[in-house]
């Protein structure tokens, strides 16, 4: 971009945000402070002269917007505290299935690809019993209230038309058939439905749903998901970490796509792990 050009798009600018802000010339001239006639010929001045730093700093501070915005450097009117404070959120993590900040940031991705790396195994594929042996420690008297109302919001996930792309370590799953570790305790019956569970929405949902199983050996991925190119969440136990900035997004969606690709066993050859995990189940 010239210079006549980037003068031409300063006073556009300049004009926008003043028009945002509702800002007269007087009143910008006073927060900047210069005279009223240095503001009038910012917005009329036809030649390629751009104001010193200065006066852009205090223009763009004045009017809450970022001086890169205003000079043409940068597409986004922000300044750089509020895009920080936009790319990175963090919410609590309450110990409960679907909670209202996850099922929102599902249906803000409708229609987009998400590609999860859960703790465990996803509660979007979990048994009515294997829920209730997970949560009611926690959730005491109001377990199978708060288990049937996130019924619904589960099957409404599941038949989103999002393609959801799991990705989980193959000791997962191996760890649950064998009751095994965090699994330990759960009764050998519940697995087996479980796993039959698991089986039938391989079935329906594939394509739409597919599940890849790597080695933790080899690859390590921290919880995750990535709701599209909206937003990547990663899930530290007590909080969500959000970023929505698009060089984050992109770098772990990277990293997910690094897991499927080097994945020991593809969405095709799930099913027929999973028959081989209930052979092994006792009973």
């Amino acid at each position: 971009m010239d210079k006549r050009d980037r003068a031409a798009q300063f006073r556009q600018r300049l004009a926008r945000a003043m028009e945002l802000r509702q800002a007269t010339q007087s009143a910008l001239a006073r927060a900047v402070g210069v005279d009223r006639s240095t503001i009038s010929q910012l917005l009329t001045d036809s030649g390629a002269r751009l104001p010193n730093g200065h006066v852009v700093g205090a223009c763009a501070s004045a009017l809450g917007v970022s001086a890169d915005w205003l000079l043409g450097l940068s597409d986004r009117p922000e300044s750089a505290a509020e895009l920080l404070a936009l790319s990175m959120t963090m919410t609590e993590a309450p110990r409960a299935l679907v909670d209202e900040r996850i099922y929102d940031w599902h249906r803000e991705a409708a229609g987009y690809k998400i590609r999860y790396v859960p703790a465990a195994l996803p509660d979007m594929l979990k048994t009515r019993a294997v829920l209730e042996w997970e949560y009611a420690p926690h959730l005491g008297r109001t377990a199978d209230q708060a288990i049937g109302a996130s019924e619904d919001r589960l099957a409404w996930m599941r038949s989103a038309q999002s393609d959801y792309e799991i990705a989980m370590p193959l000791f997962e799953l191996e760890s649950f058939a064998h009751g095994a570790g965090y699994y330990r305790g759960l009764d050998p019956a519940v697995r087996r439905e479980q796993i039959d569970h698991l089986l039938a929405l391989c079935e329906q949902l594939y394509p739409r749903l597919r599940i890849y199983l790597y080695d933790a050996k080899r690859l390590y991925s921290a919880p995750m998901t990535i709701f599209g190119p909206l937003l990547c969440v990663f899930y530290a136990g007590s909080h969500y970490m959000a970023f929505r900035d698009r060089d984050r997004i992109e770098i772990f969606t990277r990293q997910f796509d690094t897991l499927v690709r080097e994945a020991d066993l593809t969405a095709r050859h799930l099913p027929t792990h999973l028959q081989q995990l209930r052979e092994a189940v006792p009973g």
